[in-house]
C-alpha cells in the first residue's frame, strides 16, 4: 500500500534549469539539460508532484495544524486552540489579515503552488522527448504531471483570484514580470489540462490503492466536475452545471467507486462501532469511497492528523507528548448536525468528546476530531500512518445532485444521489423517506438541501470555505437546522464581518515586491 511514497522520498528532487550564465553547478539539484535523459527521470520527475504543490498544504504542525486548515479557520466554524501563539488563525477568524501581517504565512502557500506547477511545467515540457520512454507511459506520466498543475491553479485561482499564468519552464531571466492573468483564463487552463487527462484512456480507471497509489481517471475526473461546479458559481458564473454533471454522472456510472456502508446486527440496527465513518477511522484507507488521499507512511512521513484527536488537556493520558485540537468544530458547527437524528453527530463518529483510560475511567473533553483518532498511534507508537482523504465518493454524490438540479431540475437521479449521502448519515430514516421529502422540493430548495449536506458530510476534507467563496452563502445553523444567508455583511461567531474583499486572500507582500507587475486585490492594504 505504501509502494509511491518511499518512490518519491527515495528519489532526488528536480529543479528548473539554470540560465547559461552561472557557471556553479549546484550539487543538490539537477538541471533540465542533465535530466531526462532515461523512463526513470521522467518518473521522478512525476514523482515529485505528489508532495509539491497542493499535497504539500496537508502537512503542518502540531500547534498550527495545516494550512489547508485556513479556509475552515475564515469560516469561523473551526477552532484552535494554539490559536493565541498561531497568530494566523486569529487573523483569519477575526477578519484581520493583510498582505503584511500574514506575508510569510500566506506567501508560503502562494510559493508551494507555484513550485508545484514549476516541476509540473518542467515535467510537460521534457516527458514527450526522453528516450526510451515507452508512448504509452509517456502519456499517463503526461496526464498526471497535467492533473497537479491544475490542481495547483485551482487552488491558487479560489485563493488569490487571477494569477501569473506561467506553462514553461524558467529557463532564463526573460519575462520574469507576469502580470496576473484573468479567472477565466486560468480556469481555461485547468479545464485544458483535466480534459486531456481524462481522455483516451491516458489514465487507468481504477482505485488510487489499486494503481499503486498513483494518480487515476476517477481523481482527474472528479476534480474536473468540482471545477465545472466552481465554475458555475462566482466569481465567474460561467454556467458549466450540465458539464458539471456530465463528468459525475460517468464517474458514477463506471462502478468503481461506492459509499461504504454501516454494519448492522441481527435487528438491522446501526453497530456504531462498526459505522461507515468508523471503518474510515480505521482503515488505512477505503479504496472504494476515497478517490484521492494523501498517503502517509510510518518511518518515512508520518500523519499529524492522529494528534489533532484530542484537546491540549488529555496529553499526559496518551503516547503522544503533546496533543491539541487544531481542528475543534466550534458550537455553531456542531449545530448543523441534528443531535439525535445524524449518525455523524453521535458521540465517537465524526467527533468526540471523551476519552476511555485503559483503567476504566472517563476523561471527558471539548468535541474533536474522532475520524482522526488513532488508537494505536494514541496509545503506543506516538506515530500514525493513516492515509488522508482529499476527495471522495460522497463529494462526486453531492457534485451530481447539485449539477443535475441546476441544470435539469430535481429530478429522480438527483434525488438519488443526495439520498444516498444523507441515508447513510440518518440512521433512523429510510432512503424511501429521505427520497419522498426531498423529491417535491423546488430546484432552489433542492440546491439547498446538497449545501448543507456539502457542509455537513464534506467537513473533513476543508471545503466549507470554498463552498461559502462560490455560493456566496454562509450557514446560519441551529439544533440541525442550517439557513443560508449573504455572507457579505454577516457577522461570524468572532465578531467579525464579511466585506467583498475577504472572499479571497491578500497577496502577499513578499511577492509584491518581488513582482512589480503584481497588484494587491480590493479590500487589502498594501
Amino acid at each position: 500500500m505504501k509502494k509511491l511514497i518511499a518512490m518519491i522520498f527515495s528519489a532526488g528532487v528536480l529543479a528548473t534549469s539554470c540560465s547559461d550564465f552561472l557557471k556553479e553547478v549546484p550539487k543538490d539539484e539537477i538541471s533540465s539539460g542533465q535530466f531526462f535523459t532515461n523512463p526513470d527521470h521522467a518518473y521522478n520527475a512525476v514523482n515529485a508532484l505528489y508532495r509539491s504543490g497542493v499535497p504539500s498544504l496537508f502537512s503542518g504542525g502540531v500547534y498550527s495544524g495545516t494550512r489547508i486548515m485556513f479556509g475552515p479557520y475564515t469560516s469561523g466554524l473551526i477552532d484552535n486552540e494554539f490559536k493565541g501563539q498561531e497568530v494566523h488563525v486569529q487573523h483569519a477568524q477575526q477578519l484581520t489579515l493583510n498582505g503584511v501581517n500574514l506575508s510569510g504565512y500566506l506567501g508560503g502557500i502562494y510559493r508551494d503552488l507555484y513550485l508545484g506547477i514549476a516541476r509540473a511545467n518542467n515535467a510537460i515540457k521534457y516527458i514527450p522527448a526522453t528516450p526510451g520512454l515507452p508512448e504509452t507511459e509517456a502519456d499517463r506520466l503526461m496526464a498526471e504531471a497535467r492533473v497537479f498543475r491544475a490542481m495547483n491553479y485551482y487552488f491558487l485561482v479560489r485563493f488569490f483570484g487571477g494569477v501569473p499564468l506561467i506553462t514553461e519552464p524558467y529557463e532564463s531571466l526573460d519575462n520574469l514580470y507576469i502580470e496576473r492573468a484573468s479567472v477565466a483564463d486560468i480556469y481555461a487552463l485547468i479545464v485544458g489540462d483535466l480534459q486531456y487527462a481524462t481522455q483516451q484512456e491516458r489514465l487507468p480507471n481504477t482505485t488510487m490503492a489499486s494503481n499503486g497509489n498513483r494518480i487515476t481517471h476517477g481523481i482527474a475526473k472528479s476534480l474536473l466536475a468540482e471545477v465545472y461546479l466552481t465554475m458555475s458559481g462566482y466569481p465567474l458564473q460561467a454556467k458549466h452545471h450540465a458539464d458539471a454533471a456530465r463528468e459525475a454522472r460517468e464517474l458514477i456510472a463506471s462502478g468503481v467507486y461506492s459509499l461504504t456502508q454501516h454494519d448492522r446486527d441481527a435487528q438491522g440496527e446501526v453497530v456504531q462501532a462498526r459505522s461507515a465513518y468508523n471503518k474510515a477511522r480505521l482503515a488505512d484507507n477505503l479504496p472504494n469511497e476515497q478517490i484521492y488521499y494523501f498517503e502517509y507512511t510510518v518511518g518515512i512521513e508520518n500523519s499529524q492528523y492522529a494528534q489533532w484527536a484530542f484537546p491540549t488537556n488529555i496529553s499526559p493520558e496518551v503516547a503522544y507528548a503533546i496533543v491539541n485540537n487544531a481542528y475543534e468544530p466550534s458550537v455553531s458547527l456542531l449545530q448543523a448536525y441534528h443531535p439525535q437524528d445524524d449518525l455523524r453527530r453521535q458521540e465517537k463518529q465524526y467527533f468526540h468528546s471523551s476519552y476511555t483510560r485503559p483503567d476504566g475511567g472517563v476523561t471527558n473533553f471539548q468535541w474533536a476530531p474522532h475520524l482522526w483518532y488513532d488508537e494505536q498511534a494514541a496509545l503506543e507508537t506516538a506515530t500514525s500512518g493513516k492515509d488522508l482523504p482529499i476527495y471522495t465518493y460522497a463529494n462526486v454524490l453531492l457534485i451530481a445532485a447539485e449539477a443535475i438540479a441546476q441544470s435539469e431540475g430535481v429530478t429522480a437521479e438527483a434525488v438519488n444521489y443526495l439520498a444516498q449521502v444523507r441515508s447513510r448519515a440518518y440512521w433512523k430514516q429510510s432512503e424511501e423517506q429521505i427520497k419522498a421529502a426531498l423529491a417535491g422540493l423546488t430546484p432552489q430548495q433542492f440546491v439547498a438541501e446538497v449545501w448543507k449536506e456539502r457542509l455537513r458530510e464534506l467537513v473533513f476534507e476543508f471545503h466549507i470555505w470554498f463552498d461559502i467563496q462560490r455560493t456566496r452563502q454562509f450557514p446560519v445553523t441551529d439544533n440541525g437546522q442550517i439557513n443560508f444567508v449573504d455572507v457579505v455583511g454577516h457577522r461570524n461567531s468572532f465578531g467579525a464581518t464579511y466585506t467583498e474583499g475577504h472572499l479571497l486572500y491578500p497577496i502577499p507582500d513578499d511577492e509584491l515586491q518581488r513582482n512589480p507587475a503584481l497588484e494587491q486585490n480590493p479590500g487589502y492594504t498594501e
